[in-house]
């Protein structure tokens, strides 16, 4: 439905264009469940701001269903695409009136306004807020009400940036829960990036993780900047020779004929756990202190240890019953050189 292709976007710092965004293709179909996940400053609210048709990318082009969106197409189709940004602004006036404004632009009935706006602020829980002003809401409230006004108008494609960082836990399940329900009822596609991932894991059918602008081959909980040494091995199959990479208190061995400023992404499936050192071909043996285990779907669980760094590992819930891993028990992290990856 929604797809940018070929995108290099830049912002102009002191003269200078600072490359934020590179993207070979990013594509939002309809009805997808997608989270975006990153550190801060990795791009993701970019990403959502070119979905959303705000800006125009420096290079490359945004398509919608299967077209490029020229300027005029742009300010016609922001009516099917919507975005929440993680500090949302309303417009002056009530909460209702936040609610009925797009449907009015729309041209909605009266009748009709009144009957979706109440309906989009019971799903969201902001019926008692209908009567108040902006500053009579907390930052949380806030969030809902932006998204329950985006809801309101029936948007083809959702894009939110941070929907639930001033939330609690039993506000954010059901933003969640609507969300999966607007899907299923209509086909609405949604893009969310967070930085919360387990929320992330357990939400999306589709995660996607971004690390200095471009599209991570694993998701970002165990993506390390690094400076690798200088030197070329022969090691081709393995994409090169195994050279050492300092992260924090820990070096890593890594198969690369690359040299410098690079990242380095531990995919979590690759690393083998074990309540003891075994012996094994793996040049990348770590030991040291189960932090925290957070249930993902599927039965797999993730296992994040202090080992100099922290790293995530995912098990199997059964996995974790016959380790007997708990928080505060000391875990053994294993993986291949050739498992890192390089970018």
């Amino acid at each position: 439905m929604l797809e940018l292709r070929a995108v290099r976007h830049r912002y102009e710092e002191e003269g200078k264009g600072r490359l934020v965004l590179d993207l070979d293709t990013f594509a939002v179909p309809p009805g997808a469940l997608i989270g975006i996940v990153g550190h801060n400053g990795s791009g993701k609210s970019t990403l959502l701001r070119l979905l959303a048709l705000l800006e125009r990318p420096t290079e490359g082009e945004v398509r919608f269903e299967g077209r490029p969106v020229t300027p005029r197409d742009a300010r016609a189709l922001r009516r099917r695409v919507t975005l929440v940004e993680q500090r949302p602004v309303l417009f002056r006036g009530t909460v209702r009136a936040n609610l009925e404004y797009g449907l009015r632009v729309r041209g909605t009935s009266r009748p009709a306004v009144s009957g979706i706006v109440q309906a989009a602020a019971e799903r969201l829980g902001v019926q008692g807020l209908l009567g108040r002003a902006r500053h009579e809401l907390s930052d949380g409230e806030v969030q809902r009400v932006a998204v329950a006004r985006a809801l309101a108008i029936a948007p083809d494609v959702l894009l939110l940036d941070e929907p639930v960082s001033s939330a609690d836990r039993a506000a954010a399940a059901a933003l969640y829960r609507v969300l999966d329900e607007e899907r299923r009822a209509r086909g609405l596609a949604v893009c969310l990036a967070s930085h919360q991932l387990e929320d992330a894991y357990r939400w999306a059918d589709d995660i996607r993780a971004i690390a200095e602008g471009k599209l991570s081959p694993v998701t970002p909980e165990n993506l390390f900047r690094v400076d690798l040494p200088p030197g070329r091995g022969g090691g081709a199959a393995a994409g090169g020779a195994p050279k050492p990479a300092r992260v924090g208190a820990i070096t890593i061995t890594v198969a690369t004929d690359r040299e410098g400023p690079a990242i380095l992404a531990v995919p979590p499936t690759d690393i083998f756990v074990s309540r003891q050192p075994v012996a094994s071909s793996a040049r990348n043996v770590f030991s040291g202190t189960l932090a925290r285990l957070a249930h993902a779907r599927a039965g797999t669980v993730h296992v994040t240890a202090d080992v100099g760094v922290e790293l995530v590992a995912v098990v199997t819930e059964e996995a974790v019953r016959e380790l007997g891993l708990v928080p505060g028990c000391r875990v053994t992290f294993a993986f291949k050189a050739s498992a890192v990856r390089v970018f």
